[in-house]
């Protein structure tokens, strides 16, 4: 496309232009030249990045020269191996990059100038004929970068000339992109890898919340972007904070990360994409302000199992879990590279100055001033005798990469030079295209037995060790491996070690896992972090973010995490609440009883005679309906119960009161109709006061009638009543389905009786002592109102109360009982004690004539009348006595 030809021209006239300097400055770029059939291209960070405005800084022994020299022990491998490219030599360029991606870009320049078309037309020998320019070094396939940043910088460059690349080192997610980097490819895993790797290690020790830390450029930005990407797909992780750290941080930097980091305190897990230097630089903040074992590093392969970003900072480091791609040493290349010396790594151009840093000596060489503060090398130095040495860790995978580029190159020429000893035509020059093809189909077990191959995107396989470092382990401090990863993850979380040398995992959650009965209440924005609210009153846990209320016969368990069948009460015989009335009631039953034998025993007497047997029968009868009634109230409730409920509970108070009506009626009725006349009032014979009594009878019979057609009578579990606020004492009342108003209403009739039959005492009261039953019935009737009020306050006034049904059933039944006792004490047990107990005073006395009578009447009424007012008898006394005597008549007849 357009933009791919003009992205290739300036290539082009930049390499020329580059060309044009080396050759007026008489110099060409430091690299290590290894002669062969076919070139290989490397890049290797031999040097550090310099100081502003040098490109290349000190040497770099493990990442520089022991990679670069794991591609020379690869190449010597494979051009004595007679079953791999027989008969075909691979030679190599290598360059430095410096650690640098523009550094780098200039370098692997090299790498495709045999590429370019150069117009020579204008050259002439100085004989006038065309100069014989030798054919210039044409580079197959590259192997490197080291890193992501270097190898994006020189993938663009490389793809235009369609040269293969092969990575040991560079894990960026963005290079499996390959629409943008068609000929990269890799034999260590991505980032993308590493971070799934990282969230199921997150995951695995039940963490939810952790913060991010990246190094700024392509490796930590990348790695993280992919954390946060899988992270969210996976779902239940929450990133408290992501900081990045620059990449020339100021005075003071890493002192406001770890303040920033600290802002959610909960957050201790801390996942770190960094640098070396970045993660040392962490530590060492976090140590000067004595958080030391606060953090919870999860670390990337940066760290991996390295020693020099935690030199001097191992007890802020305890615990932190870091990963590696699962790598071995190579016992061969620990052969070949202790063996090197200044005489026989001559090839290595870079080989002195490692030599002269690893033994910390100084080599005389032509135009370098001698060091006097450093000793001479004397050249017979040998590593890992006299220097210290170990393996760098991606020496495997230098050697992998090498060795994917022989076996492509060996699958090409067997098929496009099957009878060829050498290079043949078709492999000369090499097709870049055909041996990407060649590249991605490799498969073969690898320098440490592994696997080698490719996914479509050119991505190894991601195979990790998961390592801890413990301090507290005595056996083993350091770096131990707890795991691997290999499309998933295999934690043996027993053997890991926290600070302190706790073996329990430490938390790094926003919120902590609710209480059994609580919800989450979610914080906006945030899903992993949450309030916990107690689903409270009647409510229980439906789900881990909802509460719902119970139905109303039930109850919450008491974990609320579900409900529960409301327990059924009833007024139980043996309960206090029952007690009381029971023995009140049986007290008068027993005295009803007595005075109802008695009565019947005695039936002929002149103190039953005169008491009027046939409503005194009457009255009785209701005075013990009211006592029965209690054992009804108390008795289990049950359709039948219910019904003689109805029934008897207004039966009894309206026979009692029906008959006392019936009496002051008749007696006031008498007094005032002797006001007018002689004659006798109307419907006073005991037939009459029967009629009279069962009429009032009957009206409440009919009430109670109508109210089993209109609602027949059955049981109902109140679970209102007895519902507190905590759900613990909550029961079902079972009970009578008699409401409040219901049980007045069927008692209001008889309340009617009561009050009228009061009006009626009231308006008695001026009867003479005579009449012996007037009074009597009048205290009994002021008793019974005084005992009716205090009703009413205490039966209403408890209707909030839990205890209801109980205060309310014994507030009726003690009331009840007690207006039955008064009737039945005022009216009848002095008649039974007299009959009883003064049997002489139990006859009648002897007949008077009438004069001799209404004379006594008369003298008394006067003699009463002179002590009340002082004044001599009037036509008014005369008027009085006439109306005593013709109601004496009247009685006595």
């Amino acid at each position: 496309d357009l933009f791919y030809c003009g992205y290739r021209y300036f290539c082009t006239c930049f390499l020329q232009h580059l060309h044009k300097t080396w050759a007026q400055q008489g110099t060409q770029p430091h690299s290590i030249k290894i002669e062969g059939d076919i070139t290989l291209g490397g890049l290797f960070p031999v040097h550090s990045r310099g100081p502003a405005g040098v490109p290349c800084g000190e040497i770099k022994r493990e990442k520089g020269i022991h990679r670069m020299e794991a591609m020379l022990y690869a190449l010597d491998q494979i051009n004595s191996d007679p079953d791999l490219l027989p008969n075909i030599t691979l030679g190599a360029r290598i360059l430095d990059t410096c650690s640098r991606d523009t550094y780098a870009l200039e370098q692997s320049l090299t790498f495709v100038q045999a590429l370019i078309q150069k117009d020579n037309s204008d050259v002439r020998c100085s004989n006038g004929e065309p100069p014989i320019i030798p054919k210039p070094e044409r580079v197959v396939g590259v192997i490197g970068a080291s890193g992501s940043s270097v190898s994006i910088m020189v993938a663009n460059v490389l793809r235009l000339f369609a040269i293969p690349q092969i990575s040991y080192a560079s894990t960026a997610p963005e290079l499996s992109d390959k629409s943008r980097y068609e000929f990269f490819s890799r034999v260590v895993p991505p980032d993308s890898y590493q971070a799934q790797a990282m969230v199921d290690i997150v995951k695995a020790m039940g963490w939810n919340y952790v913060s991010t830390l990246a190094s700024e450029g392509n490796y930590g930005e990348s790695g993280v972007d992919a954390f946060l990407q899988i992270s969210r797909e996976a779902g239940g992780l929450c990133i408290a904070q992501s900081i990045k750290i620059p990449r020339e941080p100021k005075p003071g930097g890493f002192d406001k990360i770890i303040k920033r980091l600290m802002e959610t305190s909960n957050a201790r897990g801390v996942i770190i994409f960094a640098n070396e230097d970045d993660i040392r630089r962490v530590l060492e903040a976090a140590k000067r302000v004595n958080l030391t074992g606060h953090f919870l590093f999860v670390g990337s392969d940066s760290w991996g199992a390295k020693s020099s970003p935690i030199l001097d900072q191992e007890d802020v480091a305890e615990g932190a879990v870091t990963i590696l791609p699962k790598r071995a040493s190579i016992d061969g290349f620990d052969n070949y590279f202790t063996s090197r010396s200044l005489e026989n790594n001559r090839r290595n151009i870079w080989f002195a100055e490692y030599w002269e840093d690893d033994f910390k000596c100084k080599l005389t060489r032509p135009g370098i001033k001698y060091d006097l503060g450093r000793r001479k090398c004397t050249g017979e130095e040998r590593i890992a005798q006299e220097s210290q040495y170990e393996q760098e860790g991606k020496v495997q995978f230098v050697i992998d990469a090498v060795y994917v580029m022989a076996h492509a190159l060996h699958s090409m020429h067997l098929d496009l030079c099957p009878s060829s000893m050498g290079v043949c035509e078709k492999m000369d020059p090499v097709e870049g295209s055909k041996l990407l093809q060649y590249i991605r189909s490799v498969n073969f077990n690898g320098s440490a037995g592994t696997g080698v191959m490719f996914n479509e995107n050119g991505d190894a396989p991601g195979r990790y060790d998961i390592f801890q470092f413990q301090l507290s382990n005595t056996t083993n401090p350091g770096y131990r491996c707890i795991g691997q990863w290999t499309n998933h993850l295999r934690l043996n979380v027993n053997e890991m070690q926290w600070s302190g040398g706790d073996s329990a995992v430490p938390d790094s959650v926003c919120s902590f896992p609710c209480e059994l009965g609580e919800r989450k209440k979610m914080v906006k924005g945030v899903p992993c972090c949450w309030h916990c609210e107690l689903c409270d009153g009647y409510q229980y846990q439906q789900d881990e973010l909802n509460c719902d209320m119970c139905p109303f016969d039930m109850r919450p368990m008491p974990n609320r995490t579900g409900c529960r069948s409301t327990p059924i009460i009833k007024l139980e015989w043996s309960s206090p609440w029952a007690i009381i009335p029971v023995f009140l009631a049986v007290l008068g039953i027993l005295a009803t009883s007595g005075c109802i034998i008695t009565f019947i025993r005695f039936n002929d007497s002149p103190i039953v005679r005169a008491s009027g047997r046939e409503l005194s029968y009457v009255l009785l009868t209701g005075i013990f309906l009211i006592y029965l009634i209690t054992f009804l109230m108390i008795a289990e409730p049950s359709a039948p119960v219910c019904a003689f409920r109805r029934l008897l509970l207004g039966l009894g108070m309206c026979i009692t009161y029906s008959a006392m009506l019936t009496k002051t009626n008749r007696i006031y009725r008498i007094f005032e109709q002797g006001k007018k006349a002689v004659t006798p009032p109307p419907f006073i014979s005991p037939a009459s006061q029967l009629i009279i009594t069962f009429i009032l009878i009957g009206v409440q019979l009919l009430g109670v009638f109508i109210w089993f057609g209109v609602v027949p009578p059955h049981t109902i579990i109140d679970y209102e009543e007895q519902r507190p606020p905590n759900p613990e004492f909550a029961r079902g009342v079972l009970k009578c389905d008699m409401s409040d108003l219901a049980l007045v209403l069927c008692l209001s009739y008889s309340i009617v009786l009561m009050v009228t039959c009061t009006v009626y005492a009231i308006k008695s009261r001026g009867v003479p002592e005579t009449f012996n039953e007037a009074k009597p019935i009048g205290f009994t009737m002021y008793t019974t109102c005084i005992v009716w009020l205090a009703f009413v306050p205490i039966f209403f006034g408890t209707a909030q109360s839990t205890e209801k049904m109980f205060i309310q059933t014994t507030t009726l039944t003690v009331s009840m009982s007690l207006s039955a006792t008064v009737s039945l004490g005022m009216l009848y047990i002095p008649k039974v004690y007299v009959i009883i107990f003064h049997p002489e005073q139990n006859v009648q006395k002897r007949k008077k004539s009438f004069k001799a009578v209404a004379s006594a009447v008369t003298t008394q009424l006067s003699q009463k009348e002179d002590k009340q007012n002082g004044e001599p008898k009037s036509s008014c006394s005369f008027f009085t006595k006439r109306i005593v005597i013709v109601s004496l008549f009247n009685h006595f007849r």
